[in-house]
């Protein structure tokens, strides 16, 4: 995986599509990570890869789910 400062990609962005080409290319700002270059193919194949929320709400998988206990109190109220 390429990564290249923003001012590298600005003065080179021949280099950084044809690298996106066989991985993604990180564009950093000042040391840190910002963007993401990819080639459209693998932007596509990773649409499709991502889960449809009908799809997961669909899944018959059992959850363990415990809630812990809430002690209330209740106060009464003068409505006088």
């Amino acid at each position: 995986m390429l990564i290249i400062s923003s001012r590298e990609f600005n003065q080179d962005l021949g280099r950084a599509k044809k690298s996106s080409l066989s991985s993604p290319v990180v564009i950093t700002e000042r040391g840190k990570p910002t963007h993401v270059l990819l080639s459209y193919d693998d932007y596509q194949h990773m649409l499709t890869q991502q889960p449809k929320i009908t799809d997961l709400l669909a899944l018959e998988a059992d959850i363990a789910f415990e809630p812990s206990k809430t002690l209330m109190t209740l106060k009464t109220v003068d409505l006088d």
